[in-house]
């Protein structure tokens, strides 16, 4: 579907390449073949680390996890758009943005099982720690945002939610501070239908999310959220233009989580088994697959040494992670409390 304009809500709708691999050309990205090689091999090595992730849970290895299946495009898409001198503010559930950005993934798994420190984010790194409770990270964005550009550091702020979040305080808080001041923030929406086992139409009347940034003074997007092309674009654009002092933007990516909310829920109670096929056909790596195979960069051998080394990769950080010393849980005692009240020194101590 082109790009067009959905004239009763005046917001932009964005999609490059279709369910088919057909791309259109005019609207194009600027991305050489190594690039989209690149991207497919993030798209791979985020797929297989979550496979992974949830064997691990499943196993008794690993905590609670947060799937990002069928979400990959939209976080690849929009995590290729940044330099590693952004600032970036992920919600729970953005895994394949910290892959795309490098972060160790056997950091990524530390922190799963319930060790803190694999939140200790690399010196070379603008990644704030995952946000668990909704929408609280928008405001914390905003304000690195307003940072910023007081200080005229020409970069762009990213900050990612799912469509929960826009009902939440916190979003139009930080959005209409986005909007006064004019930042360099670019909110990233991973509408993917679902805010735990609240559909989309259950907790907001709005025609579309995106819309909602114009009450703030802002361009708001709407995309597909499983094509990796129309994703980079538009977030190409929305960065740029919050580098050179053109405010804020928002983009919606519109996706579908495949995966239950968390491996503590069970989505089989609140939605339809066709609903998920239905969205089956619209996966984002099919596609870009399909795409790179008429245009000569895929074939099957590509495929199978792609899928390996993502395979490697994921499996020597899981050896990494399992072989690390695990934290002494007084931790949660001398790195919390300045002093320690009488109770507490007590429950310290019979631990």
């Amino acid at each position: 579907m082109p790009e067009r304009i959905i004239e009763s809500f005046n917001v932009r709708y964005l999609s490059v390449l279709d369910e088919k691999g057909d791309a259109d050309e005019s609207l194009m990205p600027s991305l050489s073949d190594e690039d989209i090689k690149r991207i497919y091999e993030l798209l791979i090595l985020s797929r297989t680390f979550d496979h992974h992730a949830l064997s691990l849970q499943r196993e008794g290895r690993m905590g609670t996890y947060a799937s990002i299946l069928g979400q990959e495009a939209s976080q690849i898409g929009s995590a290729y758009a940044l330099e590693k001198s952004d600032w970036i503010f992920p919600s729970f559930r953005e895994m394949g943005v910290y892959i795309a950005m490098g972060y160790p993934i056997d950091m990524l798994l530390q922190y799963w099982s319930g060790d803190e420190r694999g939140m200790k984010t690399p010196d070379d790194l603008n990644i704030f720690s995952l946000s668990v409770p909704v929408g609280t990270q928008i405001p914390h964005a905003v304000g690195a945002a307003m940072a910023a550009k007081y200080k005229g550091d020409k970069i762009a702020v990213a900050c990612y939610f799912g469509d929960g979040g826009t009902s939440k305080g916190d979003f139009h808080e930080g959005f209409n501070m986005a909007g006064v001041v004019k930042l360099p923030v670019v909110f990233i929406c991973q509408n993917n239908q679902w805010a735990i086992s609240v559909s989309r139409d259950k907790q907001t009347a709005s025609k579309t999310l995106a819309q909602k940034a114009f009450a703030y003074g802002f361009e708001g997007v709407q995309v597909d959220g499983n094509d990796i092309f129309a994703v980079y674009k538009a977030a190409k654009e929305a960065v740029e233009k919050a580098r050179s002092g053109g405010g804020p933007t928002f983009i919606e990516c519109f996706t579908y989580r495949m995966s239950d909310h968390t491996t503590a829920d069970d989505a089989t109670r609140y939605r339809t088994k066709e609903d998920v096929e239905t969205w089956a056909q619209k996966d984002p790596i099919l596609r870009l697959r399909l795409f790179m195979e008429r245009k000569g960069l895929w074939t099957e051998q590509y495929e199978k040494e792609v899928e390996e080394n993502a395979k490697a990769v994921v499996d020597e950080a899981v050896k990494n992670e399992e072989a690390i010393e695990r934290p002494d849980p007084k931790d949660m005692f001398r790195y919390t409390y300045e002093t320690l009240m009488p109770r507490q020194i007590r429950e310290m101590r019979e631990l």
